[in-house]
């Protein structure tokens, strides 16, 4: 231990006299360990912290494959099947998300809700903060009006008063008992599960489809596997609880199966190899970072061989020369990964700010103590790692040469492991490039994807009207909604208003069933056609800026009086009409009674599912129906939330504008959730531009580094080769001799990385196969572009010393010599 105290001192002198290496070298180690242990901190958060809730390796989801879909909701009535007749979960539970007005406590607002079944916070392990979950029996359709109100909204509208339970609170103009606060914790972000400001029973949702079989509504299932059942023994069991419900419903359940996803596997969803592409990019950069600084020590090594050499003759043994030299390696390490840590913390909260919507699991993402571990072991490994090869080229020194006045010593050999050095930071350089050179290549495809409308200056939102008219009859809820067209249509700079009922381009989906004229009713559902579903009013077309190919769109005399229209997409015609003109043809709708609807136009197609994912869907198919036309007892549940369109001339200030309109109408019509088309879109390419913002500042930071590098190595070689350049001066070179002689030296160690780095590239970029989108993994162009890129690069840095070189003066360096 004395040894050791007395070599951590000899190095911070020997650090501290040399302040600028030092700083060079913490600074560079310092952007390599900060870069691993921001996107560590991320990968530790998404990937490998476990989820907030007991056992959570026994929570499972529950999803409904049929025979043309998979993943989808789970209908009500079955769901009660599952939970009575399963033998593998100890619990089972339903959600779906909603959202409900809130009023009577101060403005007017749309909240977050869930309809949930009795067993959801038992199944998640959640305990409310105050009073009680629900019970069985206020699941039941008809039950009383209660629910449970989340710690932000007791907090925010109810200023966290103790003797909330048991009083009132206004949704959708009905009242509801409060019967528990719950944490304000429940971070999921799975598909029909959120953190919601009020949750009610399941039965308190007023939808005339509820207790029908074969309708899934959007619900979703969660369950917790037994003690000692594995996911495969409890997939087998569903598999025959499916079964029977099949066999004893076949008009609704035949096909049907039970999916069963672990709930951590849905919430991380496909981010997995995106992650550990970064983070094995981010590695690169720690290797570039540490080769840079066992440059430098190389480097300075120089000026220390004498007193390495003196150590020797006075009986050092090679490895106590090579101990202290490891232990000035992992001081620089040390202080090194303090400041990454600092550079890390400003790292995590700029990734997490460029792209919060991309990453699941966001709110675990934070320097933990798993973190600060990393960071330790990381900081010692990278000291040992860039310290080892200096530490055995200068241990061992030639005493008689070295000891000489004016002996170099092993500068050859040095020279050489410096050139190695070099040529791995190019290599590893070149690799990070092509990885963004190939992911910028792909967002730009993506940009230049037509997404089958016009997204400029187009908002979408949400409308809820006032509580007056949340029970109105259905006549009057569309007169309600025709007015607020009218209200709207007249505020200066818009164009067309349109309402929206069904799914929404990027944003969410909605499905209708149909079988075609002239066939026979389908035995069930399941074996009808399937198609998304968009129910909107005739200005849709004008506001989304979707072209119309045949036929005309809707009009206002489409209306709840008059015959059944639809218009198709061009998928549909394609499928379901092929060589054929789709104009006139007509299809059932079971949403309709079985009544015919004529089809009267054929629009173009919208890429749904994402610019990047549509064509991988097998249902792309689209159908439109006038929201005026639906039925009544549909109608009769969208005052509380309607979808709207709108175009305008600019949408700066447009949100300001609708809000106006909308208080002279009623002070409590809720206007929510606005959004520009064009900010949907960015964010169905989240991902993508993620992991490009990433591998970009990695690969200039590999860039900067690799430059640093091999500007390092041509100055030492042209600091040894003083005397060589000053004879061959004296000898009648020319200035441009001596530059071609210095450029070709470091052309030639940029040249071979970048070989080293191409071959390494066709491999590595496999990996980066479901990040792109239009581009091969081995794009030519992209290789080629990037690899002339870094030999400029690195001629360039190069241009200095041997700049420096030609100004040798022939005299001085024959003289030092």
């Amino acid at each position: 231990m004395e040894t050791l105290l007395q070599d951590i001192r000899y190095g911070c002198r020997m650090l501290m006299k040399s302040p600028t290496f030092t700083a060079i070298a913490v600074i560079t180690l310092a952007l390599g360990i900060g870069a691993n242990t921001a996107l560590f901190s991320v990968i530790n958060g998404v990937l490998l912290s476990p989820l907030p809730f007991p056992e959570p390796d026994k929570l499972i989801t529950l999803h409904e494959n049929k025979p043309n879909f998979e993943g989808g909701s789970v209908s009500y009535p079955n769901f009660r099947d599952w939970q009575k007749d399963n033998h593998t979960f100890s619990s089972m539970a339903l959600s779906r998300t909603y959202a409900f007005s809130l009023t009577g406590i101060g403005e007017a607002e749309q909240v977050n809700a869930d309809f949930v079944s009795s067993d959801f916070f038992t199944v998640l392990g959640i305990k409310p903060v105050i009073g009680r979950t629900f019970a069985q029996d206020e699941e039941r359709v008809g039950a009383g009006p209660v629910a449970l109100i989340s710690a932000g909204l007791w907090q925010r509208k109810l200023s966290s008063a103790p003797d909330i339970l048991g009083k009132n609170i206004t949704l959708d103009a009905r009242d509801y008992t409060i019967v528990g606060v719950i944490p304000a914790s429940l971070h999921m972000n799975v598909p029909g599960f959120r953190e919601a400001d009020v949750y009610a029973p399941i039965g308190q949702w007023s939808n005339p489809l509820l207790l029908q079989r074969g309708a899934g509504l959007g619900f979703h299932g969660i369950a917790r596997l037994k003690p000692g059942v594995t996911l495969q023994q409890a997939q087998a069991d569903m598999d025959g609880v499916t079964r029977n419900l099949a066999n004893a419903f076949p008009d609704a359940d035949k096909g049907i199966t039970a999916k069963l996803t672990p709930l951590k596997a849905m919430m991380i969803g496909n981010v997995r190899p995106l992650l550990l592409v970064l983070l094995a990019a981010v590695g690169f950069v720690l290797l570039i970072a540490c080769v840079n600084v066992a440059n430098l020590l190389l480097a300075r090594s120089t000026s220390r061989t004498r007193e390495f050499a003196v150590r020797a003759a006075l009986g050092a043994t090679r490895a106590r020369v090579v101990r202290q030299l490891l232990t000035e390696s992992i001081l620089l390490a040390l202080m090194g990964g303090g400041l990454g840590l600092f550079l890390a913390a400003w790292g995590t909260r700029a990734a997490l700010g460029v792209l919060p919507a991309a990453l699941p699991r966001a709110e675990q993402v934070g320097l933990d103590s798993h973190v600060l571990l990393f960071t330790a072991i990381i900081s010692l490994l990278a000291g040992i790692v860039f310290g080892l090869t200096p530490a055995f080229k200068t241990a061992r020194p030639d005493l008689h040469e070295t000891l000489k006045q004016g002996g170099r010593g092993a500068s050859g050999a040095r020279s050489r492991t410096q050139s190695v050095f070099v040529v791995v930071e190019m290599a590893l350089a070149l690799v990070l490039l092509i990885g963004a050179g190939l992911t910028i290549r792909s967002l730009a495809k993506l940009w230049s994807i037509n997404p089958g409308f016009s997204p400029h200056n187009v908002l979408t939102f949400g409308l809820s009207l006032p509580p007056s008219m949340m029970h109105a009859k259905p006549d009057a809820v569309r007169a309600a909604f025709r007015d607020f067209d009218e209200r709207l249509a007249a505020v200066p700079g818009i164009q067309a208003v349109s309402q929206t009922w069904g799914a929404v381009p990027l944003g969410s989906d909605d499905e209708q069933l149909f079988w075609l004229e002239g066939q026979p009713k389908p035995a069930n559902e399941n074996d009808m056609n399937w198609a998304i579903d968009y129910m909107v009013e005739p200005d849709y077309l004008k506001a989304m800026g979707i072209p119309l190919r045949r036929g005309r769109f809707f009009a206002q005399q489409d209306n709840d009086h008059s015959p059944l229209v639809v218009v198709v997409d061009e998928m549909f015609a394609e499928k379901f009409f092929p060589g054929q003109d789709a104009v006139g043809k007509r299809i059932h709708l079971p949403s309709k009674k079985g009544q015919l609807a004529e089809i009267v136009g054929v629009v173009g197609h919208v890429k749904q599912w994402g610019l990047n994912t549509d064509e991988q869907q097998s249902l792309r198919a689209e159908l439109y129906i006038p929201c005026m036309q639906m039925p009544d007892e549909f109608v009769a549940m969208t005052p509380s939330g309607s979808g709207v369109i709108v175009r305008a001339a600019s949408v700066s200030g447009l949100l300001e504008s609708i809000h106006r309109a909308s208080v002279q109408m009623s002070s409590q019509q809720v206007i929510f959730g606005a959004q520009t088309m064009d900010s949907m879109i960015a964010d169905s390419v989240a991902s993508q531009r993620f992991s490009m913002i990433l591998l970009v500042s990695f690969a200039v930071l590999a860039l900067l580094l690799a430059s640093v590098g091999i500007y390092g190595v041509i100055s030492y070689v042209v600091g040894q080769r003083s005397h060589e350049i000053g004879i061959r001066m004296a000898l009648g070179a020319e200035p441009r001799d001596i530059l071609r002689l210095i450029l070709g030296r470091g052309g030639k160690l940029a040249g071979l990385g970048v070989a080293v780095g191409l071959a390494a590239a066709f491999g590595l970029t496999r990996l980066m196969t479901s990040m792109l989108y239009g581009v091969g993994v081995t794009d030519p162009l992209t290789f080629s572009g990037v690899a002339v890129l870094l030999t400029l690069v690195a001629l360039a840095a190069c241009y200095i010393p041997a700049r420096r070189a030609t100004r040798v003066d022939p005299v001085v360096a024959l003289r030092y010599e």
